[in-house]
């Protein structure tokens, strides 16, 4: 299945500083991620602070816990919304 994550940082509550500290493991973990195939796509938003990422997984169960496991997610200084994607049905006629 996919799921699209729409992240967004914490700014209000971490300064840049304290971002800067945890960014270089988040970016080696979205790599070994996209290595193995569940961070299909990754992208950094354009608005805000914050990423969209196209994940493959079994269930969202799955899904929620690869976000869970990124740095910023543990430390509490993002939120996250998961939406289960399903087939356009223009595209599978029905």
């Amino acid at each position: 299945m996919k799921f699209l994550a729409v992240t967004r940082r914490h700014t209000d509550r971490f300064s840049e500083a304290e971002f800067g500290e945890h960014l270089p493991a988040e970016a080696d973990q979205a790599r070994a991620n996209y290595s193995a195939g569940t961070f299909r796509e990754i992208h950094s938003r354009g608005d805000i602070p914050g990423a969209v990422i196209l994940i493959e997984a079994p269930d969202l169960e799955a899904a929620t816990a690869l976000i869970a496991d990124l740095p910023l997610s543990k430390r509490n200084m993002m939120e996250v919304e998961i939406i289960p994607l399903r087939p356009y049905r223009g595209f599978i006629g029905g």
